[in-house]
């Protein structure tokens, strides 16, 4: 539906922090939140059966949204918060959910140590099949990681957002993904930070082998044509201010790293009409699951 905010709810810290930053989105957007809990019917005796103490399965999965809901429209007052309740698989019953949203946004929880961030199954199969927008949140997300720090240095939710990164790769741009990205600066009225990373072509190693040293050619090359194919969009966003990063290396390295700063982290993913497997790209893969911001997976042709 039109202005709705989609989250996959299921009672998890990563889930109800995905709420809390739909809700605050929803409030850029003048959008609405649906909370999706999606169950597998169960046997009636095993859904009346205690689970918690005296609480029922059942009675468990009526609480869960219905909580959550209340916590939103207490904290987020001008926010239109409903839910609904979806019986079968997860992935299929929250694609279904969010045709014709504006957004879906679900949660990942953190791994131990530097080792990064754990999607699951279900969060990289729609992340693979939706139509819209995903959005990834991760566990213990706070608005104030989203903005810059006050003068004294302390988190704070009431100062300007941090930059929005777009990961582009202006051989295979698509103008579905650069809007998205476009749009998500001008309503946080942050910078839009562009990074393009990029391989040296097998001609630079014979140009070498010549006696000859491409290299600033090559990367003034790449950065003049990032320049170019995002002049468009600057005269169409004059409000929008955008740093340009071209950077040799991996894009999905020079994202990651760009994340740290950012309040979110745009990236594309072709849509695939193989409906066997989990087609995502390396580069998104890479991003969902190292990147320390919310992470928007676009689809597009």
């Amino acid at each position: 539906m039109p202005g709705t905010i989609i989250v996959g709810l299921d009672g998890s810290s990563e889930s109800l922090a995905a709420a809390e930053w739909a809700a605050r989105e929803a409030a850029l957007r003048n959008a609405a939140v649906e909370l999706v809990h999606v169950w597998q019917p169960v046997p009636e005796p095993i859904a009346q059966a205690p689970l918690l103490g005296a609480e029922t399965h059942q009675h468990w999965t009526d609480r869960v949204p219905r909580e959550a809901a209340d916590g939103l429209r207490q904290r987020h007052p001008g926010v239109e918060v409903t839910t609904d309740q979806r019986s079968g698989t997860p992935a299929s019953a929250l694609l279904e959910a969010a045709r014709g949203a504006e957004l879906l946004v679900l949660g990942s929880r953190a791994l131990s140590g530097i080792t990064g961030f754990l999607i699951g199954s279900v969060g990289q199969a729609v992340t693979a099949r939706a139509e819209v927008p995903v959005v990834l949140v991760r566990a213990g997300e706070r608005a104030a990681d989203e903005h810059e720090a006050d003068p004294a240095g302390i988190p704070s939710a009431a100062t300007a957002f941090r930059p929005v990164v777009l990961g582009l790769d202006i051989r295979s741009e698509d103008e579905t993904v650069i809007a998205f990205a476009f749009e998500e600066a001008r309503r946080r009225a942050a910078r839009l930070t562009v990074v393009q990373g990029r391989h040296l072509p097998y001609s630079y190693v014979h140009s070498m082998a010549a006696g000859y040293d491409p290299f600033e050619d090559i990367t003034r090359e790449w950065a003049a044509e990032l320049t170019e194919a995002l002049r468009p969009w600057r005269d169409k966003y004059p409000d929008v201010e955008v740093a340009e990063v071209s950077r040799l290396g991996s894009p999905a390295d020079h994202l990651v790293d760009a994340s740290h700063d950012a309040s979110l982290v745009v990236v594309g993913r072709r849509v695939r009409r193989n409906p066997l497997g989990v087609h995502i790209g390396a580069v998104a893969h890479a991003v969902m699951h190292h990147a320390t911001a919310p992470v928007a997976v676009v689809a597009h042709s």
